[in-house]
């Protein structure tokens, strides 16, 4: 029996539009649903306009991934992060990516567009949907983040 893949939200500001999209592009080839929350040009745009309706649609598990553009991937991981059950993380390499899934049990990918490459991007966010989340100790951590607030 095939496993389905996760269907996921995939949105950016104007600074990481081209690497959204290409992102994108390579999650479709690969199987992957990828609903798109914008932006849809290089056009400036506010970044809280793309990371509310995202982190929205994860925490009301419509969706259970999401991955998040912007220049240094700060101000999209402040506005995700300010959804209860949302676990965002900014990912700027391997390692961080794994043990973002792997002890923290993220749902929200955040990129720093302006500081890594497209083949990396991609290369991360296959990575991230992919590490399956370890459990154990690390469920106690993460209960203690949800159930504080």
């Amino acid at each position: 029996m095939e496993q389905k893949l996760p269907e996921i939200v995939i949105g950016s500001d104007h600074a990481g539009f081209k690497m959204k999209e290409y992102i994108k592009q390579s999650l479709i080839v690969k199987g992957y649903f990828c609903k798109d929350f914008g932006t849809f040009s290089e056009e400036s745009c506010d970044y809280p306009d793309i990371a509310h309706p995202l982190s929205e649609a994860v925490q009301l598990n419509q969706f259970q991934f999401g991955i998040l553009l912007c220049g240094s991937g700060n101000g999209m991981a402040i506005v995700a992060n300010k959804y209860k059950s949302i676990r965002a993380a900014i990912c700027w390499n391997k390692e961080t990516t794994k043990l973002a899934r792997l002890h923290n049990d993220a749902n929200i990918l955040i990129l720093p567009a302006r500081f890594i490459s497209l083949e990396d991007a991609v290369n991360f966010s296959f990575l991230f949907l992919t590490t399956s989340f370890e459990g154990g100790r690390h469920q106690r951590r993460v209960d203690k983040i949800t159930n504080s607030i």
